[in-house]
């Protein structure tokens, strides 16, 4: 498990469209899952020791922002064949057994991570009403070796402030995860 860090991020860009199929067998696009307020594309997968991590955190903070406006997608990029764990199946019961209330979605191509810019997995996209970048962090400081019980809230926190200003806090604190597993 080869552990890699966001980039620093270039605020204000645009979000980039797509059309994806969900684990629910649905077609999503951008301006489908949009809130009023706001839009949080996270970049996981089935495998990943640091998602696992966190995943009920995800699942918490993603419940809460849509009470603020903040509509969320989670994005699966990630080769399948080699790693059959994150295959379309086991996306589909992973979202089932853990209730996900935001739409899984498989991006077969890898198209999707690509125009984002998407390295590893957990990886945030915080946009804006106007679907322009605002926060590019972590969740908060919780990794597979250090669960964090009570770590600070910073994805809620920088999105809570984007529904209310537009703007996230310049401050943000990349995300760590495993490597996005590339085709070929």
């Amino acid at each position: 498990m080869a552990a890699l860090e966001t980039p620093q991020a270039t605020i204000g860009w645009s979000a980039r469209p797509f059309s994806l199929k969900g684990v629910d067998g649905k077609t999503y696009t951008l301006d489908g899952v949009k809130g009023p307020r706001g839009l949080l594309v996270m970049f996981i997968c089935n495998h990943c020791p640091f998602v696992k991590a966190v995943i009920d955190r995800i699942i918490r903070d993603t419940r809460e922002l849509k009470e603020h406006g903040i509509g969320s997608v989670a994005i699966m990029s990630n080769d399948t064949v080699n790693y059959p764990e994150d295959s379309f199946d086991n996306m589909r019961r992973w979202a089932k057994e853990k209730a996900f209330p935001f739409p899984y979605l498989l991006d077969a191509t890898q198209e999707v991570a690509k125009a984002y810019g998407a390295v590893c997995t957990p990886d945030f996209f915080g946009f804006d009403a106007n679907l322009r970048l605002q926060y590019r962090g972590r969740i908060d400081a919780t990794t597979p070796s250090n669960p964090a019980p009570g770590a600070r809230r910073e994805l809620f926190e920088a999105m809570l402030q984007v529904a209310e200003t537009g703007k996230a806090p310049a401050q943000q604190q990349p995300s760590i995860g495993c490597s996005i597993k590339w085709n070929g």
